[in-house]
């Protein structure tokens, strides 16, 4: 073997920036999604903004027993995250667990982990959507069963919109709804939406709605909130990013709606 040169050490270190990207946003995902992370690297990282995710545990079936098994992971999950860095918003990625958990248990679990931190949750920033978009009477399409669907009329119906229907398409394994195209989808919002419905939500990070939004607003020629989409959109305003994004649905042209 050659000699080995002499390592030299630079007599100066170069100058820091403040943050490798200028804002962070954390992702909490299930240990089975395969959408949420795909959603968010399209819709949310740019060279500004990065996206940084942690899976935690998660087994089927989706039942409301086995979403709130959960909670007790959301803590550690989020302190995977940039440990010791702050964030500029954190999302736990899953619609139906949120639901049943609840917004503020999630909202406490993740804060715990990373105080002060903004939380979204899908089922809040479908809220927050639906406001933006002046929506009052909703139709809503979940991949669940009834009994997993239940809570989610329930949470939507609490916040002061009117349900006037709402379909399920009785999956239990979220890896299966996930594999609905999303072609598939544009065709079940055409069935799912009512004549007198101002929007759609399309609940479940699993399915690859966010994909479907413009086809399905083309179909119903009303405005389609999904989870993903919400999500992504409630992410990108709390880092102050408020481009137009018309090509991920009219949502993605909206600010926040102030409180």
């Amino acid at each position: 073997m050659k000699p080995l040169p002499e390592i030299r050490l630079m007599p100066t270190r170069p100058a820091l920036d403040a943050r490798p990207l200028e804002k962070r946003v954390g992702l909490i995902i299930l240990a089975t999604d395969h959408t949420s992370e795909p959603d968010f690297r399209r819709m949310v990282a740019s060279e500004r903004v990065g996206v940084y995710v942690a899976r935690i545990p998660y087994k089927n079936p989706t039942t409301p027993e086995n979403l709130r098994k959960m909670q007790p992971e959301l803590a550690a999950g989020a302190a995977l995250i940039l440990p010791d860095e702050p964030l500029d918003a954190i999302c736990y990625s899953c619609t139906s667990a949120s639901v049943v958990i609840g917004d503020a248990e999630i909202e406490a679990a993740i804060q715990s982990a990373k105080p002060g931190v903004p939380v979204v949750t899908p089922p809040m920033a479908g809220v927050r959507g639906l406001q933006a978009l002046g929506a009052k009477k909703i139709s809503i399409l979940t991949p669940y069963t009834v009994e997993t669907s239940r809570p989610m009329a329930t949470y939507f119906g609490e916040r002061g919109f009117e349900i006037v229907s709402f379909t399920c398409l009785g999956f239990e394994d979220d890896r299966e709804m996930a594999r609905i195209a999303p072609a598939a989808i544009v065709d079940l919002a055409r069935e799912a939406t009512h004549a007198q419905a101002d929007a759609l939500f399309v609940s479940c990070t699993a399915l690859r709605g966010a994909l479907a939004v413009p086809g399905m607003e083309q179909a119903i020629d009303s405005p389609v909130v999904t989870s993903n989409q919400a999500s992504a959109w409630n992410c990108l305003r709390l880092c102050g990013d408020g481009t137009s994004h018309p090509e991920f649905g009219r949502l993605m042209t909206l600010p926040l709606p102030r409180d």
